[in-house]
This record gives C-alpha cells, sequence and structure tokens, in this order.
C-alpha cells in the first residue's frame, strides 16, 4: 500500500522537538536571576500575601448556613 499505514500519524517536526525540549526540560535548567526571582515570588510572596490575607480575615466571616428552626434575623 502507498503512503502511510492508517494507524501512523505523520509526525509535525517542530511538535516532536517541544516535546523533546519538554521532557528533558531540568538537563538545560540554569538558575538565572530571572529564575530566582521567579522562584522567590512563588515560593515567599504569595504564600506570604495568602498568609497575610487569612490572619487579617481570620474569625470576620462567618460562613454557616441557615439550617432548619434557626431564626431568619441575625443576632
Amino acid at each position: 500500500m502507498a503512503g502511510l499505514e492508517h494507524y501512523k500519524l505523520a509526525q509535525d517536526p517542530a511538535f516532536v522537538r517541544l516535546s523533546n525540549m519538554t521532557n528533558n526540560r531540568y538537563k538545560y535548567f540554569r538558575w538565572t536571576p530571572r529564575t530566582a526571582g521567579i522562584t522567590f515570588a512563588y515560593m515567599v510572596v504569595v504564600p506570604g500575601i495568602l498568609g497575610y490575607i487569612a490572619y487579617k480575615t481570620d474569625g470576620k466571616y462567618d460562613f454557616r448556613a441557615k439550617r432548619r428552626g434557626d431564626d431568619m434575623r441575625e443576632y
């Protein structure tokens, strides 16, 4: 039969290179000022901001739902 068999696909070379680069990314990683800054932001700054927000709003809101027999008024 001419051409490719019915269960094989022609692979795009760009997608093959992208897949290989993605799978081997750890081999070529280097610490640069940019990667260090991004890592610091995601490991320190973001959790710090979330922790600060959680600390400041602790006990401020009551998320308990109304149940059968509860009064509709808030006290």
